[in-house]
């Protein structure tokens, strides 16, 4: 389905990851550090690039910079790192998204899905694709293409932060609880504890005001969740 570069220095991850991307049809070609992905991947782009961080000879967030110089190629983030500047320093660098280890391999299917989705998505949706656009007021969420406006104006939300906020624009009013949330965002195999919700409402609320510095759509319901308000 699609040729997938994955670069990380762990052989059980680049071993473990291959056999999960392979088994839904994925081509995946691995290196064990940035500098030699680079290398390959300048000289014949993949459609994705899924890379660890941490690494020797140069880290994940170096290929980043460097692949962004010339081209936006989809990359994930595989990282064990907790502090939030490291997230946003790669969004703001470009990265696609981010799945922090440990991780199970369907969320990480679920994330690959989701980036190469909007990444093959045409400009003009179907009719079918249309009955699945989301149209809360201002907001316009189009899950095939995994793109969010907002006045008109593109959010760029990673797969995770769409996810949380599509759970919300879905009912505008209803009350969402963090559970709630986390089911939506995350894959069953996976903890995340209220703080990470937390985080995430956060971001896309920071994201939000970049567009429009009086947007105050999401409401938080203190020790209940959160709601959307499309008013």
């Amino acid at each position: 389905m699609a040729n997938i570069a994955l670069v990380d220095d762990d052989e059980n991850i680049l071993t473990s990851v291959s056999m999960a991307l392979e088994s839904e049809g994925h081509k995946v070609t691995t290196y064990e550090d940035g500098a030699s992905a680079l290398a390959a991947i300048e000289a014949s782009p993949p459609d994705l690039v899924v890379s660890d961080i941490k690494m020797p000879t140069m880290d994940g967030m170096e290929l980043l910079r460097r692949i962004r110089q010339s081209s936006d190629l989809p990359l994930i983030f595989l990282t064990s790192k907790d502090e939030e500047i490291d997230e946003v320093l790669g969004l703001t660098m470009g990265a696609d998204d981010y799945v922090k280890k440990p991780f199970s391999q369907r969320l990480l299917l679920e994330r690959v899905k989701a980036v190469l989705r909007r990444r093959s998505a045409g400009p003009t949706p179907t009719a079918e694709e249309e009955k699945k656009i989301i149209r809360r007021g201002e907001l316009t969420l189009d899950p095939m293409r995994h793109s969010c406006t907002w006045k008109g104006q593109p959010v760029v939300l990673t797969v995770t932060e769409f996810l949380i906020l599509e759970a919300l624009a879905q009912r505008p009013g209803f009350v969402k609880s963090r559970d709630q949330l986390m089911d939506a965002a995350y894959d069953d195999q996976v903890y995340v504890d209220d703080r990470t919700i937390d985080s995430h409402i956060k971001r896309i609320r920071k994201k939000f005001r970049v567009i429009d510095k009086d947007f105050d759509s999401i409401e938080t319901l203190y020790g209940v969740g959160y709601k959307y308000n499309d008013g």
